[in-house]
């Protein structure tokens, strides 16, 4: 009668997976395991290793005993791997790698090179500030992943709240109520008049909201501070808002119809400065002259990746600082 073997061999695959897996596998098993192949020696393993020859050989033996196969043929000149070996020494390299590229992505986190940050941004800020800050960013970790959300800021500070965004960036209000919120200042920039440069209002000289009201306006959405402040200079002025008028928080839109209709849009004036398809009219609008900085939730610890972040956009203000038309806080 024929012994049946195959229980025995199936009984054998799973004792060897087991000790994989008990505690008898170590982690220095593989090390020593890729260093005796590397340099083909025990000897030369541990003076590799910087340990003795009797501590490489126990723990070979200690490895071969749990694996229950033969890793290395011995020979006058050296070891060779058995077919066993060289299937587990793959494995071993493997997951060695993935250790050392672990160990990798940790210190890359620690170190703000990797990782995503979530930044909400509205008009303020996005066309200088924030494109710069990135570049600088992305330059010294190219791995960070930016996210960047543009909407009105009363939907962005809702997701800042929630956990969905990281921080704002844009005008600040003059003292913050929101709770769970935290403010950093900038830069100061200047609320002005833009329409394009052949706009009919160009060439009358100094003009006031009075002769300008007739002409078709871009105004902000009734969510954002903006337009509360725009209505009551309106009202100040003894005038009603615009009839012929645009309600966007589109950068693109408003651009592109300034830029090909007679509108006049508030903008913040570097908009208009860092655009030569925009001017500024010299309409005074001291009073909405207002903060730009970057707002983040209270109480919640920053992420390396966050802090770098903030770095860049303190590094890319302290250049916009330079220009004439900004002030300080």
């Amino acid at each position: 009668m024929t012994p049946d073997v195959s229980g025995s061999a199936v009984d054998l695959a799973r004792l060897r997976r087991d000790r994989l897996l008990d505690g008898r596998l170590k982690l220095r098993h593989l090390v020593l395991l890729t260093a005796i192949a590397d340099h083909g020696t025990l000897v030369r393993a541990a003076e590799h290793l910087h340990i003795t020859q009797p501590v490489v050989t126990r723990g070979l033996h200690d490895l071969e005993t749990a694996l229950q196969v033969r890793l290395f043929d011995r020979g006058p000149y050296g070891v060779t791997p058995t077919i066993f070996g060289s299937v587990f020494i793959s494995h071993a390299r493997g997951i060695l790698g993935q250790i050392r590229q672990a160990g990798q992505d940790l210190d890359d986190l620690a170190h703000a090179h990797a990782g995503t940050v979530r930044v909400g941004t509205h008009l303020a800020g996005s066309n200088i500030l924030l494109p710069k800050a990135i570049g600088l960013l992305k330059a010294s970790s190219p791995r960070v992943t930016v996210i960047v959300r543009e909407t009105t800021p009363d939907v962005l500070l809702a997701a800042l709240l929630a956990g969905e965004l990281d921080l704002m960036v844009g005008r600040l209000t003059a003292s913050p109520t929101e709770a769970g919120v935290r403010q950093q200042t900038l830069y100061r920039e200047p609320i002005g008049l833009v329409t394009r440069p052949s706009h009919p209002a160009q060439s009358m000289g100094t003009v006031t909201l009075a002769d300008l009201v007739d002409y078709p306006w871009i105004l902000p959405v009734e969510q954002t501070g903006l337009r509360l402040e725009l209505e009551q200079l309106f009202l100040n002025a003894g005038l009603s808002l615009p009839e012929n008028r645009i309600e966007c928080t589109s950068i693109l839109t408003l651009t592109s119809l300034l830029i090909d209709t007679d509108v006049i849009a508030a903008l913040p004036i570097l908009i208009a400065h860092t655009d030569p398809r925009l001017a500024v009219l010299p309409t005074k609008l001291e009073p909405l002259r207002r903060a730009v900085g970057v707002t983040v939730a209270a109480g919640r610890e920053p992420s390396p990746t966050l802090n770098a972040m903030l770095t860049s956009l303190q590094a890319v203000a302290a250049d916009i600082l330079k220009r004439p038309d900004i002030s300080s806080v």
